[in-house]
């Protein structure tokens, strides 16, 4: 699990997003879960004009720290809610990916969409094989 502290530098944690392959870190200050940083948050709005290279594209100005450009308050499930509820809240909202808690609302993973597409195609291919296996 990849994660980010609301003070990390926004130009690191972007790299270090590119090398996991993730698109969505959860947010930690100490072991609470604070916010989510996606590659969106990291985009630059339409309107800038700037010379076209990557800080074009993204906000990885070194004066910005996580913190500045995350999600607050994200929206969350738990370990023991069904799949369907992640579907209805990514699908109703529009998320990218949901951070995953426990009963002691620790985090412990994060579940998103392409996650839910492999699952559902795993059904699709074999409808009788359990999930899991």
């Amino acid at each position: 699990l990849h994660t980010a502290a609301p003070d990390d530098g926004v130009r690191e944690t972007y790299f270090r997003m590119r090398e996991a392959g993730v698109r969505h870190l959860p947010v930690l200050d100490g072991a609470q879960l604070v916010g989510v940083l996606s590659d969106r948050d990291l985009r630059r709005p339409d309107w800038v004009d700037e010379a076209p290279d990557l800080s074009h594209d993204y906000q990885l100005d070194d004066h910005l720290s996580v913190g500045d450009l995350m999600s607050r308050h994200p929206v969350t499930v738990h370990t023991y809610d069904d799949v369907a509820k992640a579907c209805d809240l990514i699908n109703e909202h529009g998320y990218g990916a949901l951070p995953v808690l426990d009963k002691g609302e620790h985090l412990v993973g994060i579940i998103s969409k392409a996650d839910l597409v492999r699952a559902f195609s795993l059904v699709l291919e074999n409808p009788h094989r359990p999930i899991g296996t």
